[in-house]
């Protein structure tokens, strides 16, 4: 975004139920003049073309009447004068074409620059939200955000601002010559126009209304969409194809049903005026047929006459054309405005601490914090808690415990509600976010692999980082042995999400990840969950070399993975209940004794 377009521009918009941000015209006018004055020289351009454009088009028709009035009607047969005419009128129509051609490819180079800003911007400013920001909002939502509204936005400045300007230019000039050719025929041709604003005025709210319909159920169903293609997999182990099919259907529906209101409106609204412009045509044929019988204008004049009536109502019909894509590009508009209005909840400090990654030990601090996701609901309450550099950690606790939620927390996902995480005595709210998340490195139980080769994936598309580095990670964590069997080996394409390949495998490309980008302090998170005993064997041979010399937090579905670990941290209800090594904790017969038994298959769940 441009430094012109202010904070404070950019809060006063307020959401409306259909998605749409209600905002001021001033704002609105705000939010697109800050990336259309970059091009302010080729739209001055644009402008100027399209005057000579528009001029070079309008005064054929009085060269016709020229040669009409001045020459053939009076018998005068002067070839020269209309040899010159007809040369003058071909100079017009080459000029009318070059301007023409050069207004458009101007207008589009500014439009297609303003989206592609536009567009880049709106990712950039969402890849910043915090998960707050994605926990309520629909990822269709943002996809048609960033696709669909986007390209309606590129609409109104290829179509819509070109048929503005260039249109009502266009009317301008014909309404100075038209009064130039006889003032009493423009003055009843003009009656028409309290006419055309009444239509105008009386279609637009039923129009917006009905745009917005359309773009909201539009948004639902690319959301749902997306919904579904997520979680395919369930849909077909749990049979649930017909019923998604009905659910879809019924989205469908109500988007076709919003889509044909839509088209209908737009229908009647611009046949009236094409109703309206035959009527004018006849009407000025009577009026000025009358006038040439009773010679009081010449047969010249009433030609140019009609021909400037029908072309005064094309334009009107271009312009009444274009109304849905500017009703559209209004919600449209408003919609974006929205994304930006959102800011981070978790933000950098005005004043940052510099941070040496090469001196960071690890310690971690949870100094009394307390976190909750919604106001009154806390998921950890007063909890204090002390890693030391190199110390690995395990966390287990009963779903719901707060375990990945204090992980958020270190990873700032989310800003605590009250006391402080320090790391090395820093609180991170100091730590600038991007070094914080070099700091630390996260594998989470489905780790994300991107479309592209496994070498990229590993690296994460930094090209400053060697090929050699990655091959050596791989080597390290023991994943070199299964990428060697692929046909392609670390040039192997993987699809979204590295579909093709086993849970095991992808968990060990996120620790070569791990090793590559050295963080100082790593997390697992449920890392090991979805594992077989062999592939887990595997991985916990890879998290020896990952640790070490680094800061671990485990947090275990399995107690296998922490059994290890030089202390244990028992979670219950927000607090940390129990702490200390798996003798310590079994010799409490407590929280950590009853997992321990759950999971040998020594007691029954309820039991106890």
């Amino acid at each position: 975004m441009q430094k012109t377009f202010s904070q404070e521009q950019r809060n006063t918009g307020t959401m409306d139920d259909t998605g749409a941000t209600k905002t001021s015209s001033k704002s609105t006018f705000g939010f697109l003049l800050s990336y259309t004055r970059p091009h302010r020289v080729t739209f001055l351009l644009f402008f100027c073309c399209t005057v000579v454009a528009i001029a070079a088009d309008l005064l054929q028709p009085y060269l016709v009447k020229v040669a009409i009035d001045d020459n053939i009607m009076i018998g005068k047969n002067d070839y020269r004068q209309l040899l010159i005419i007809c040369a003058i009128y071909l100079g017009l129509s080459l000029s009318s074409f070059l301007f023409t051609y050069l207004q458009n490819n101007l207008l589009q180079f500014a439009g297609q620059s303003i989206i592609a800003r536009i567009r880049n911007d709106l990712f950039k400013h969402i890849t910043k939200q915090s998960m707050s920001f994605f926990d309520r909002t629909p990822s269709g939502s943002l996809i048609t955000n960033v696709s669909s509204d986007t390209e309606t936005l590129n609409q109104f400045f290829t179509q819509v601002l070109l048929s503005l300007i260039r249109d009502g230019m266009t009317l301008i000039f014909i309404i100075v010559i038209m009064f130039e050719l006889n003032v009493t025929l423009t003055l009843y041709c003009l009656i028409l126009l309290p006419i055309i604003a009444l239509i105008a005025i009386g279609f637009r709210a039923y129009m917006r209304k009905t745009y917005q319909n359309s773009r909201t159920a539009l948004s639902r169903l690319i959301a749902f969409v997306a919904e579904n293609l997520a979680g395919m997999n369930l849909i077909q182990v749990f049979h649930q194809g017909k019923e998604q099919q009905s659910r879809f259907t019924d989205r469908n529906q109500t988007y076709l049903g919003a889509n044909l209101r839509e088209i209908r409106t737009n229908v009647v609204f611009n046949r009236s005026f094409d109703m309206l412009g035959s009527l004018s045509i006849a009407f000025v044929t009577w009026l000025g047929g009358e006038a040439v019988f009773h010679k009081t204008i010449e047969f010249g004049v009433l030609y140019a006459f009609i021909t400037y009536i029908r072309q005064f109502f094309q334009p009107i019909s271009t312009i009444t054309q274009q109304w849905n894509t500017l009703q559209s590009t209004t919600v449209s508009v408003n919609r974006i405005w929205n994304i930006f209005s959102f800011e981070p909840e978790v933000s950098d400090a005005a004043v940052l601490h510099d941070v040496d990654m090469k001196q960071v030990k690890g310690r971690i601090d949870f100094n009394h914090i307390r976190f909750a996701y919604r106001e009154g609901s806390p998921v950890i309450h007063d909890l204090d808690l002390h890693i030391h550099p190199g110390e690995m950690i395990g966390i287990v606790g009963t779903t719901g415990a707060g375990k990945s939620s204090l992980i958020s927390l270190l990873c700032r996902f989310y800003d605590v509600n009250r006391g402080s995480i320090m790391i090395d005595g820093t609180d991170i709210r100091d730590i600038p976010q991007e070094k914080l998340h070099r700091l630390i490195g996260l594998v989470q139980q489905e780790p994300y692999l991107y479309s592209g080769s496994i070498v990229d994936n590993i690296r994460m598309f930094d090209e400053t980082i060697s090929r050699e580095e990655a091959i050596r990670a791989c080597q390290l964590v023991g994943a070199d042995v299964l990428i060697g069997r692929m046909k392609h080996g670390y040039d192997t394409l993987l699809s979204e999400r590295g579909s093709g390949l086993s849970a095991g495998e992808r968990q060990l490309i996120s620790f070569a990840r791990i090793i590559v980008f050295q963080p100082k302090v790593l997390i697992l998170d449920e890392a090991t969950a979805n594992l077989d005993s062999y592939t887990e064997q595997l991985i916990q041979r890879a998290l020896k070399v990952v640790s070490e010399q680094r800061t671990t937090i485990v947090i275990a579905h399995r107690l296998s993975t922490v059994l290890q670990a030089d202390r244990i941290i028992v979670m219950s209800g927000g607090n940390v209940v129990e702490e200390g090594s798996h003798l310590q904790l079994l010799e409490l017969h407590g929280y950590y004794e009853q997992f321990y038994l759950y999971s040998q298959g020594k007691m029954e769940v309820g039991a106890g």
